[in-house]
């Protein structure tokens, strides 16, 4: 049995009202980037503080992102993370990662962010061959390019410990996941991506219907 809840904007409203908590440094960040035509790469702060929350469950410490746009996810991030905790970034924009870091700065919480800029195959190729790197990182997030996320996925996995949890963002691509019609190569990459998920028994796996869906794997 299917039970669905229309969220209307009156009930979105309450559910902000009620549950929603937004620093100020992200209200900041997220008014600078509303101005931006890109803007709707950045992330609901539903869903910023949602991952906050599952950082702060798990115990994170260490944390891995790619995609880092302007950077609301990556500060959520090192606003959660303990003292001593540090969020390893991944983008290819200079201009992206320099507004990122900005905000950190601004934050206070520069110190817990090391952001690579480059190509994130091969930054993430040569963070696994760093010592310590491997079986280190708590948690993954993965929102940038859909044509990559085979491959960041799989240098998330050998990142993570055990019973580590890796999220994948934009996982439902606003419903073009479903829509044979649709043949980009980001769509075709997001439908490979999300069967290869359900098969690997490696990790344990949930898909929401939050956001654009987000992807839950734990690694066991």
């Amino acid at each position: 049995m299917r039970i669905q809840v229309n969220i209307t904007e009156q009930l979105q409203d309450y559910i902000a009202d009620v549950s929603l908590s937004e620093p100020a440094p992200l209200r900041e960040l997220r008014k600078e980037t509303s101005r931006l035509d890109e803007r709707n790469m950045q992330i609901s702060p539903e869903q910023g503080q949602f991952l906050s929350v599952l950082l702060r469950a798990i115990g994170a410490k260490r944390t891995l992102e790619v995609g880092v746009f302007t950077g609301y996810s990556l500060l959520r991030t090192a606003l959660a993370l303990p003292a001593g905790g540090r969020v390893t970034a991944c983008d290819i924009s200079e201009e992206w990662a320099k507004t990122a870091l900005g905000h950190c700065e601004r934050a206070g919480v520069a110190d817990k962010v090391d952001l690579r800029v480059g190509d994130a195959r091969e930054s993430l190729a040569a963070l696994v061959e760093e010592e310590g790197a491997v079986g280190g990182y708590d948690f993954v997030f993965l929102d940038a390019d859909k044509e990559g996320y085979e491959t960041y996925y799989e240098h998330g996995l050998t990142l993570l410990r055990p019973g580590g949890l890796l999220a994948a963002d934009n996982v439902l691509w606003s419903g073009l996941v479903i829509d044979e019609s649709a043949q980009d190569d980001e769509t075709r990459a997001l439908r490979a991506f999300n069967a290869k998920l359900r098969d690997d028994e490696r990790v344990d796996l949930c898909m929401l219907p939050f956001a654009d869906g987000l992807t839950l794997a734990v690694k066991r």
